[in-house]
């Protein structure tokens, strides 16, 4: 018996597709959706009642194998027996008719939950916050760190002068002092006014959004396949590190933070080796910069670890580690004390997170433990490279830089141009899959941990068969 059909023993054998183009029905409902709701970057409508396992439902009766799970938000497929168990008790009911305001009057199930989800931190952390996205779990770090760092130069002392009380209302030094978070190009950290000036993918997520003048080094850009380009890929990373020091040294404020992500996703896909990750853990406690990496589409098992930077062995441990998406919640786990603010009400909003999202994650980790999860999709993610690797050679325009290599499912190739990548993945979804792109003219993989061989061979036929279509 298969991984997926223990959870889901009437998943559809392979795609059906019905119907190629949208239905009077679905049009029907777009337009009505469309006067209330800006309806522009609808890939189509889904019937989530009907989508089970690794396959996603659209309105017309159309399964697809769904190698894209909500933007690599959905942990263990559609409609989850044990998620829809979770959904239905009393816990669950008082999370989401009372959704408390943590912060003052928090539930008295609160510590358990709370504890639940620290079972499941990265290596080094037993602390959380939590809070609404991926985006605000970001901002949320930033203010952490920009208060740690201050509370760091002042000895942590509670009160402030007078100073400092009366300039802050004015946006202006020294209560509200010039720091920076120093970022990395094509990286891609939310949408939000912070977060958007620490991302660099693509100028769409920040145009005329007001940005913190704050800096983004080189990222590493590898030539694949890896053990054939070792000498140019570790010049790569040395650049990069030079270039991420020179700017911590000269920048006209004091970085304050660094954030990156174990593998930039919307961004490319871009993979940095781990010695990388370990250089910046030593650069980042050299200046008294607070470290932060950003899990929140790496985390929960996709990559072949529970989090993707504990593959680099971080030690010791970075300061923040960000999450949402497959934890279903959000927020950042951390271990110094002294990342709690010196005051009351500093890291703060109403809700302070969401009760229902801590049982639902709660509940995903503990079956990745309890299923061993994470061996299952490095096997799998070990079939599906090794059977792209093949097709890589017969169609080298389509499957250029290859990536992903002991990076469990977390696989990701170029196309030659934006424009045969877009018409792959329309040729691919025509052949019954649903797959995402990335930055300008990457292919990325984002299946559930539920994703099986079985699954992974629908898949290559599909790609096969849109590549020879392509190409023709």
């Amino acid at each position: 018996m298969t991984i997926s059909s223990e959870y889901y023993p009437n998943e559809p054998e392979r795609p059906i597709l019905k119907s190629i183009e949208p239905s009077e029905e679905t049009i029907n409902q777009l337009n009505e959706l469309s006067k209330v709701f800006d309806t522009r970057a609808v890939y189509f409508i889904a019937d989530y009642e009907k989508s089970i396992g690794n396959y996603i439902c659209d309105l017309d009766g159309n399964y697809y194998l769904d190698l894209y799970q909500q933007i690599a938000s959905i942990a263990l497929g559609y409609n989850n027996p044990l998620l829809i168990e979770a959904a239905k008790s009393q816990e669950m009911i008082e999370s989401l008719v009372e959704r408390p305001a943590m912060g003052n009057f928090p539930s008295k199930r609160l510590p358990k939950q709370l504890q639940n989800l620290l079972r499941f931190a990265p290596n080094g952390q037993n602390k959380i916050w939590s809070g609404l996205s991926g985006s605000d779990a970001n901002e949320l770090a930033f203010k952490a760190a920009f208060m740690y760092y201050c509370g760091k130069k002042r000895g942590f002392k509670t009160k402030y002068t007078e100073d400092e009380n009366a300039s802050v209302m004015d946006n202006q030094a020294p209560g509200s002092p010039d720091l920076a978070v120093l970022s990395f190009k094509n990286a891609f950290h939310g949408r939000l006014f912070a977060t958007a000036s620490v991302t660099c993918s693509k100028p769409i997520h920040k145009l005329d959004l007001p940005a913190f003048n704050w800096p983004h080094a080189p990222y590493p850009v590898y030539k694949y396949p890896l053990e054939d380009n070792q000498e140019f890929n570790k010049k790569v990373d040395d650049e990069c590190v030079l270039n991420v020091e020179e700017i911590i040294k000269t920048w006209y404020c004091p970085v304050a933070a660094l954030i990156i992500e174990p593998i930039q996703s919307e961004g490319g896909d871009n993979h940095a080796s781990a010695l990388f990750f370990a250089v910046f853990e030593r650069i980042t406690l050299k200046y008294g910069i607070v470290y932060i990496i950003d899990e929140v589409q790496t985390g929960v098992g996709a990559t072949g670890k529970m989090w993707c930077h504990e593959h680099a062995a971080i030690e010791p441990p970075p300061d923040l580690v960000t999450f949402s998406k497959k934890f279903q919640s959000a927020g950042y786990f951390f271990h110094d004390p002294d990342f709690i603010p010196n005051m009351k009400y500093r890291q703060f909003n109403t809700w302070c997170g969401d009760p229902a999202r801590f049982l639902i994650a709660n509940v995903i980790c503990e079956e990745i433990v309890k299923k061993d999860l994470i061996t299952h999709v490095n096997e799998v993610g070990d079939y599906l490279m090794s059977k792209l690797t093949k097709l890589a050679v017969v169609y080298p325009n389509y499957l250029q830089r290859l990536r992903g290599a002991n990076r469990a499912t977390f696989i990701a190739w170029d196309v030659e141009n934006n424009e045969q990548r877009d018409e792959l993945l329309a040729l691919l979804k025509s052949n019954g899959c649903n797959v995402g792109g990335c930055s300008t003219k990457s292919i990325r993989l984002r299946p559930s941990l539920t994703f099986d061989i079985k699954h992974a061979d629908i898949f290559i036929e599909a790609l096969e068969k849109s590549l020879y279509e392509l190409s023709a």
